[in-house]
Formats: C-alpha cells, structure tokens, sequence
C-alpha cells in the first residue's frame, strides 16, 4: 500500500515532533509543513528534510491528511480549513478552545467524510495499554500531572493545557459516565490564566475523580491511581511503569499476618513504543478507515466540556 500524504500544520514545541516522527514513518510520506513563522518552518523543514509551505492551501492541496499543532485559540479556523477540503485531521488536545468551535471541526468532518482525531496522548501511554487487561470498575481516580513552567501552552488555563489529559482519561476509563458534580478551586501565579487548580468531579452511578494540575512545579511528576473492587492500581505515567494490588483469591483477611498474604502485587509492563509515534500511526490507519479514530471528535469534545466546566467550577469558588 502506498503510504499516506501527510503534513503538519504548526511545527513549534509539538509539532516539530510531529514532523520528526511522520518524516521517519514506513507508512506516511510527509509532504511538508507550514507555519506562520517562516524562519522557524524553514528550519524544522531542513531538520526533517522536507518541504516549507509558506501558504496553507498550498500544503493542504499536496496531502490527504494533516496534524496541527497551532495554539488552541485558532484550532477550529486551521482545522475546518482543513476538514472543508477533505483533508482528514489529527488535531492536538483540546479539541478547540469552545464548545461551538468544537461542534464546528465535528460536522465539518462528518459533512466531508474524513477522519476527525483528537490528539489525547496518554491513551497511548505504556502505563495505560498494561493496565487494560486488569481495569474493571473504577470507584476512585487519583491524579497529579506536575510540570516545571515554560510558555508553551500558556494561552490557555492549565486546566486546559495539562489537566485535560487526566479528565480525558478519567472519562475514557469510566466509560464515558456522566459527571454529575463538580468542584474546584485554582489560582494564576506567573500567567494571567490559572496556573494551578484542582477538581473534584463526581459521575453518574457513584465514581469519584480528584485530579490536581500544575505548570509552576520544580519537578514533573504524572501519576495515575485507580482503585476498584479487587484492587488498585498506581501508575507512574511519567515512566511508563505501575503497579496492580489485587486480593489474592485464596485470602483469608482475619487470619492474614501480613500484606503480602492478602494482596497481590502484579507488575504491569508493556511493549516500549513511543507514545506520539504510536498516536501518528494509530491516525494514519484511521484516515485508512482501519479502524475508528482512538480518540474522536465527540470524545474530545467530552474532555473539553468538562474541562471548561472545571474552570467554571474555579471562577465561581
């Protein structure tokens, strides 16, 4: 099969990697890439060898697909440029920066026909795809997503820029339940957005996720905790790495003298891969039809409605 025409549409601090994974790829060619600053297009371009397209149409008009990587404020301007020439697009999280401009990628890709995949990374984490085969019903969620402050991503809250990857997964894990209440309170301490914040979100038949964010750490620190009926489980995302402590079958807990013979302790490993390689590839089979996008337009727009419900929820405490 003949690989798949691609560009990217943004090379900054994401896109370059974009670039750099899809100009490697056996099963995409990449086009070429674009970006409003010239100099820096020029350059990822030379970096990747391939071509600079000073004009969006231009590029659009070479390729069946595209990622974008723009700041958020413009994803629904670039991606429904992109939709409405039939182009199929993997758009970086969040989906867009409202719920109207999220509808608008949504049926621009349903009235086109083409692929619409929401760049929602950590579906892809290794930790994640060695957790699968042990995750049943999640009662509780814990998460903290810490990062040292840099300007990437500061257009928007960290609510947004980082905390949407955990509400994503949460969403994701707890199989798309409702949330049925939720609570938060945040503060902005370099930017004029907030920079920290926590939430408490309550779903529809009794889960509960508390999920705190940060982009003013001294260390980045991702890690996941899922308790259930049968055990739970402690994720370092980070890493790739975790752990499942499940009740062994056989338990007695009256008689039990210590943890080790009431739990146990199951490591969770999966195959290395790069996690963004892994998401380009899983898009690219999309466009191919085979199979569905990994994250759709209406899961991300999930992620987006409540994370812009987190940030209500914030403004109003």
């Amino acid at each position: 099969m003949a690989r798949l025409p691609v560009g990217v549409i943004g090379v900054g601090a994401l896109g370059r990697h974009h670039a750099r994974h899809l100009a490697g790829s056996d099963d995409a060619q990449l086009i070429g890439v674009h970006d409003i600053d010239e100099v820096r297009g020029r350059e990822v371009a030379a970096q990747v060898g391939t071509t600079y397209f000073a004009d969006l149409e231009g590029l659009l008009g070479r390729v069946e697909a595209v990622t974008v990587a723009v700041p958020t404020p413009v994803h629904a301007e670039v991606g429904v440029q992109a939709l409405e020439r039939g182009k199929s697009v993997l758009m970086e999280k969040p989906l867009a920066g409202s719920l109207p401009d999220a509808d608008r990628l949504i049926r621009a890709a349903e009235r086109n026909g083409v692929a619409l995949q929401v760049g929602h990374i950590e579906r892809f984490n290794r930790a994640i795809r060695a957790a699968r085969p042990y995750l049943g019903d999640i009662r509780y969620f814990e998460s903290t997503r810490l990062a040292p402050f840099q300007p990437r991503g500061t257009d928007v809250a960290v609510i947004l820029d980082l905390m949407i990857h955990d509400l994503d997964l949460v969403l994701h894990l707890s199989r798309g339940a409702a949330a049925t209440d939720v609570r938060a309170s945040g503060v902005a301490v370099l930017t004029p957005h907030v920079d920290v914040a926590n939430a408490r979100v309550e779903f529809q038949g009794g889960a509960v996720a508390n999920i705190t964010a940060s982009r003013v750490a001294r260390e980045r620190i991702r890690r996941l905790r899922l308790f259930q009926t049968n055990g739970y489980f402690s994720l370092d995302l980070g890493a790739g790495t975790g752990v499942f402590m499940r009740l062994r079958g056989d338990h007695h807990l009256g008689a039990a003298a210590s943890l080790e013979e009431v739990v146990e302790v199951v490591p969770l490993d999966a195959p290395e891969e790069d996690a963004l390689r892994a998401e380009l590839a899983s898009f690219v089979r999309s466009v191919r039809g085979q199979p569905d996008p990994v994250v759709t337009g209406l899961e991300g727009r999930a992620a987006l409605a409540l994370a812009l419900r987190v940030g209500e929820a914030v403004a109003a405490a």
